[in-house]
């Protein structure tokens, strides 16, 4: 068995972990392991681990050099720590003209206005300056005062950012700056699946950062199974096993708040940020999975749910028919709940 922390993240520069908190990855291996072909390694900031196998004879170095090629691609279109990424000039760029940024991050936008409108703001992609502002871009916290907050605070709202067209957006608000980490590793995800089954490959598990997806199963017949971790600080420990259907694509997308986070004076202050109060989160849930086909819109969901807390989170998964199971901490004990559509979902199962 492989237990793999969540790593770093292709969005942020290489010396920060990925805001959206730790979730494990546990391959559960089998006697037939050999026949599957392995690809590994660290890309955009965090690592990778990819497994699959063919009935039929493939070019496996045309396959990692289609995978490394498109890492890369993705990185020179996404990454919030490159100042010379699409995203990064994108922002950089202080205007209300509208400005070309290709058809992948309108796509992301698109979908993340969606979540946006579900989750009443809470998730928002215009949050980067709040990130910068509490310090969560470093190493050290900083504690805005209520003038700083409210004044970053008027700079924040995806509804001040327009969509065009399929390849152009356009600030209403010059300074305007998108960050796409809630969105970009699990379209990343969906984004190398996709070379895969363009090389004829439809048995697959593709891990970025802890995100992963799953098409087919295993050499044996048996299906591709995994496990999250058991979410609390300081531990590394399997919390659950997830088998995944064997019959059609599944991605598992988990947010949490007990990986990153400052202890200052007494208080924990985690790294997701409700773009409503511009304020880290203080609620008692912990975690959130979000098991989807979609790797984009499971890491859109995931997030979003996490910022609303227990309550809302789940009303909002229920209306909007999203599997999710919610974690909560309550002293030393984690309380779980699915959602409906979740709990509806038979094609996967829990151990």
């Amino acid at each position: 068995m492989i237990l793999k922390n969540r790593q770093q993240s292709y969005l942020k520069s290489p010396t920060i972990n990925r805001l959206l908190g730790g979730f494990a990855l546990l391959l559960l291996s089998s006697c037939s392991e050999q026949a599957v072909e392995k690809l590994e390694g660290a890309a955009q900031g965090t690592t990778y681990h990819i497994s699959y196998w063919s009935q039929t004879p493939v070019d496996s170095k045309a396959i990692a050099d289609s995978i490394t090629a498109r890492f890369a691609s993705l990185d020179k279109t996404l990454s919030n720590y490159r100042p010379d990424s699409t995203i990064e000039t994108f922002n950089s760029t202080e205007t209300t003209d509208s400005l070309a940024v290709g058809p992948e991050i309108v796509q992301l936008v698109r979908i993340a206005r969606t979540v946006y409108e579900a989750s009443a703001a809470c998730y928002d992609l215009s949050i980067k300056p709040l990130f910068e502002l509490w310090g969560f871009r470093g190493e050290s916290l900083t504690i805005p005062d209520d003038t700083t907050l409210s004044n970053t605070l008027a700079r924040i709202g995806m509804n001040k950012l327009e969509v065009v067209d399929d390849t152009h957006l356009r600030k209403t608000q010059a300074d305007l700056k998108i960050d796409l980490s809630s969105i970009a590793q699990g379209y990343s995800v969906a984004a190398i699946s996709a070379v895969l089954e363009q090389h004829g490959i439809s048995n697959y598990l593709v891990e970025i950062g802890g995100e992963l997806k799953t098409l087919g199963q295993k050499p044996n017949a048996t299906a591709w199974r995994v496990a999250v971790e058991r979410p609390l600080p300081n531990q590394q420990v399997m919390h659950k096993i997830i088998s995944l259907p064997k019959d059609s694509a599944m991605a598992v997308m988990t947010s949490g708040t007990y990986r990153h986070y400052f202890d200052a004076n007494g208080i924990r202050y985690s790294h997701i940020l409700d773009a409503r109060s511009g304020r880290p989160v203080s609620h008692d849930l912990v975690s959130v999975s979000v098991i989807y086909p979609d790797p984009t819109i499971a890491d859109a969901w995931s997030t979003a749910l996490l910022c609303l807390g227990q309550a809302e989170g789940l009303k909002a998964a229920n209306t909007a028919k999203i599997p999710a199971l919610f974690i909560q901490q309550q002293d030393q004990n984690l309380l779980e709940t699915k959602s409906d559509a979740l709990t509806a979902l038979t094609t996967v199962v829990f151990h």
